[in-house]
């Protein structure tokens, strides 16, 4: 059965979400409505609609025009065997002494080498990506230092990946956490595959409000990989949760960004240890004075 989509943009959460709002009571009813920031630093929200069937394109026109949105674009996304195509395109990924793989990869994985699983249906957050690849890069730079980390926490920790490569580096407490149910389902699935399972307790939370997170709490490392604006809003949060001498991983930064977000992680007791450019991405490791 084929999929149609229906896209468009307006600057700034509030409106895109009133938006999202109004396209959920449309006729035919999408499958699903989502809204995701833009990852350009322009403040710009994507609002798409998912229907099993063509939606109705003048209501969409008109819900387009009443909220001052550009028109929607609409397409049509035939059947495909995704999974087949991402085990296709999934090749593994070194970042260090960690390599990312799927589990059709799982017998190349050379034995000095520290495996992380990704399941090929649940291939976001694989390593391919700058920020995650990136964060690895820094974990990897942390460990060669001789940092330990006796409570890590992955704030945002989508397929879990970050987590399991602090578990399986240090063999100490890590925790993860996302706001996205699909994401803490995808990240236990993740560890259990990697034979980790419940000694990475998964839990659904905003930064670190979850009381399991805060329980933890203080960390001497934490993970974010997420956006630069969320990033400078938890700020407050991370100065304090993380310890004296603790360290930060911080990604999902823009080049053009990440003088901003380091200047505000500044303002709240870190400094720069260092910092990785890989193509438009920067990742931030800064350390709590």
């Amino acid at each position: 059965m084929p999929t149609w989509t229906a896209l468009t943009t307006l600057p700034g959460e509030k409106l895109a979400q009133a938006l999202a709002d109004r396209l959920e009571e449309l006729a035919p009813t999408p499958t699903g409505v989502g809204i995701f920031e833009v990852e350009d630093g322009s403040g710009t929200w994507e609002i798409g609609g998912y229907f099993t069937e063509k939606p109705d394109i003048a209501g969409l026109s008109l819900l387009a025009a009443m909220h001052d949105a550009r028109p929607f674009a609409v397409s049509k996304v035939e059947d495909r065997d995704w999974v087949a195509q991402v085990r296709r395109e999934l090749t593994p990924v070194s970042a260090g002494r960690f390599i990312v793989h799927g589990s059709h990869d799982r017998a190349t994985i050379p034995i000095n080498r520290i495996p992380l699983e990704i399941e090929a249906a649940m291939a976001f957050g694989t390593g391919h990506h700058g920020t995650t690849k990136g964060c690895l890069l820094a974990l990897e730079r942390l460990m060669k230092r001789g940092f330990i980390a006796e409570r890590t926490a992955d704030i945002g920790c989508g397929t879990g990946v970050l987590a399991m490569a602090a578990r399986r580096g240090w063999r100490r407490d890590v925790i993860a956490a996302d706001i996205d149910p699909q994401a803490v389902a995808t990240a236990r699935a993740n560890m259990a595959a990697n034979r980790i399972g419940g000694a990475v307790p998964v839990v659904r939370a905003a930064g670190f409000r979850d009381p399991t997170l805060r329980a933890h709490a203080p960390y001497d490392l934490v993970f974010a990989n997420i956006l630069a604006r969320p990033l400078m809003r938890m700020a407050p949060q991370m100065a304090a949760h993380v310890r004296p001498g603790g360290a930060i991983i911080l990604s999902g930064i823009l080049t053009r960004q990440a003088t901003h977000v380091q200047q505000t992680y500044e303002g709240h007791g870190f400094t720069r240890w260092h910092r990785i450019v890989l193509g438009d991405w920067v990742t931030l490791v800064m350390r709590r004075a």
